[in-house]
């Protein structure tokens, strides 16, 4: 069930190792693939931001068609996110990597589009276990040193929308069901249980992940901030005109430039009333997910849609973790 939610298709290796080379496989042909995207710190606050205000259901409503710009990519982070597990064991993420799949589960009929997520480690980053010194020492003597970029997870995402249909309770009561099955699978885990270390904090604090989502959580934000408009993506560079090699399954690398991500100044909805483009905002806050009646007028018709979660007020404002924002009126 994990290999084929992560895009593997049946038959399912029956042994680590096959698991294991499937999985670098596919982080080889990430790498190959993926436009390299830079997030500037601001709109990262933004993204941690609202990730913060999702409920675990709510990533289930994403259109991998809709939201995802970019079908093939790796996010490099303006410094390591240090997070929690549910035992206590501290880990770092400084990149994540998507591309498109298709998962697959156990009924033959039950695939779905999705979206493979993969994250890397900071080799040099704020979490350094003696055990892990050891490996990258080890690496560096015998004169193959570890990249500063280490994957460390794969997760499979649903990108089909499945529950863009259904109604918030709805959404609600699987988040809830959600968060039971994690608290049992955190009570079974107790036996390796450890003490979380002082050591390891990084700028904006240690992100708890009990419910073990946050990456689809991230990762779900990052692309819908993307495509509502409320991120700006600086042009790619001139590519040097060099032809790409073909891999041995038939991908080509994509141009190797890297585009900045950077937190642009919001524009007025259509939906807002027309008094608060007079209102001066002096701080940014996370707006929860909702539900709204979109107009459509090619199909002259009202469609329930969900809009959010995004960031509100001037690009410029200090960002606040919560609903609350003062204004004055101009």
């Amino acid at each position: 069930m994990t290999l084929g939610k992560q895009g593997h298709r049946p038959p399912w290796p029956r042994i680590a190792g096959e698991a294991a080379s499937w999985e670098i496989r596919q982080i080889l042909k990430l790498l190959r693939q993926a436009e390299v995207l830079v997030i500037s710190p601001a709109a990262h606050a933004a993204v941690m931001a609202a990730a913060a205000t999702l409920e675990p259901a709510d990533i289930s409503t994403l259109d991998r068609d809709r939201d995802i710009l970019v079908r093939t990519g790796l996010l490099v982070l303006p410094e390591p996110i240090v997070i929690v597990n549910r035992v206590g064991s501290l880990s770092d993420t400084k990149a994540f990597g998507w591309q498109f799949i298709t998962q697959h589960q156990m009924l033959p009929t039950a695939q779905y589009p999705g979206v493979q997520v993969t994250t890397f480690m900071d080799r040099d980053g704020p979490v350094q276990p003696a055990g892990w010194r050891q490996v990258v020492a080890q690496a560096r003597g015998s004169g193959n040193p570890l990249p500063p970029l280490m994957p460390d997870g794969m997760y499979g995402m649903r990108g089909d929308a499945c529950l863009a249909e259904e109604s918030t309770e709805t959404v609600a009561e699987l988040s809830d069901r959600h968060r039971e099955l994690q608290k049992a699978l955190t009570h079974a885990s107790q036996w390796r249980a450890e003490a979380v270390p002082e050591t390891g904090e990084w700028g904006g604090g240690r992100v708890d992940d009990p419910y073990d989502d946050f990456t689809g959580r991230y990762m779900f934000a990052f692309c819908r901030l993307i495509a509502q408009g409320i991120t700006a993506v600086g042009p790619a560079h001139a590519s040097s005109g060099v032809g790409a090699a073909v891999a041995d399954d038939g991908s080509v690398p994509h141009d190797p430039d890297v585009r900045v991500i950077r937190l642009a100044a919001p524009s007025p909805r259509a939906s807002d009333p027309a008094e608060e483009t007079k209102r001066a905002y002096h701080h940014r806050w996370p707006v929860r997910m909702h539900k709204v009646r979109q107009w459509y007028p090619s199909r002259q018709e009202h469609r329930v849609i969900w809009r959010g979660p995004y960031i509100k007020g001037p690009a410029d404002a200090p960002l606040m973790m919560g609903e609350k924002a003062y204004l004055v009126d101009s």
